[in-house]
């Protein structure tokens, strides 16, 4: 099958995009994951490889983490992925992320993507925080100007105004998530996707945190969640996702499916 992969951001035109279109459309959405028996194989070795035309080496095995996934999610819709550990819940949010390409199948996501996944990776240790902010908004697709216009406000909610010009690397773990998210979460999304992994430090910054958190879900015309939290899901969400080795086992109502895993976790304990 023909990989199909597009994404469209509101930013360049910001009122078609929020009108037109469903804002996620996945159909017969694989992926696939390769194993080799050479972990250290450089990019100066494949090269010599072809250059001499010897064979690389050889596949161990594939694994395919995503199988056959139809999905669409139409705009205000509150959607759930639950199920057991290795399931492909946080592959497909990785995928509508745009951090994994499908391997085969059409996957199609209109708007301005949000992904509270993995705070902080794109930082860089040697900037300053103020340096790091103006370094994420580009990455999330923002002008330096807009940026610029929004730093203070960024620091000012993380608690770390007066670390504005201090490197990344002198800050505790704790500073850094309460940056990732702050700049994460200073945006107007279309699709908002949310890993249970997010961390949000310390437990003063938890009450602010979680009241933005509400604001984004407020903002966004879909929001994505993957947890393990049955309760979270059922209180946050609307629509569920049963997951199960990569494919879709259930869609439907959060509280039918939440009760259909349940006795299926039920049974098999």
């Amino acid at each position: 099958m023909k990989t199909s992969w597009s994404f469209a951001s509101n930013q360049a035109a910001p009122k078609s995009s929020r009108a037109g279109g469903v804002p996620v459309e996945a159909r017969g959405v694989s992926l696939r994951f390769l194993a080799y028996r050479d972990k250290s194989y450089s990019l100066k070795r494949a090269a010599v490889d072809a250059i001499l035309r010897r064979e690389g080496p050889q596949r161990v095995n594939e694994f395919w983490a995503l199988r056959d996934i139809d999905l669409r999610i139409d705009r205000m819709e509150r959607v759930g992925i639950l199920g057991p550990n290795g399931a492909g819940k946080s592959t497909l949010l990785r995928l509508l992320a745009r951090i994994y390409p499908p391997t085969t199948g059409s996957l199609h996501v209109r708007g301005r993507v949000a992904p509270l996944i993995e705070l902080g990776t794109g930082f860089n240790i040697e900037l300053s925080g103020f340096e790091n902010v103006l370094l994420n908004g580009a990455m999330l697709g923002f002008k330096r100007k807009t940026m610029l216009g929004r730093a203070d406000a960024i620091l000012d909610f993380a608690g770390l105004t007066e670390f504005a010009e201090v490197p990344l690397k002198y800050y505790s773990s704790g500073m850094q998530v309460r940056l990732a998210f702050s700049i994460a979460t200073e945006v107007e999304p279309d699709v908002l996707l949310i890993d249970e992994a997010l961390g949000v430090g310390d437990a003063a910054f938890v009450a602010k945190a979680k009241a933005r958190m509400f604001q984004l879900f407020q903002r966004s015309n879909v929001v994505v969640v993957v947890s393990h939290d049955l309760g979270a899901l059922r209180e946050m969400c609307t629509r569920g996702l049963w997951m199960d080795q990569g494919r879709i086992v259930a869609d439907g109502p959060i509280d039918v499916v939440a009760r259909r895993y349940e006795d299926s976790v039920a049974l098999a304990g």
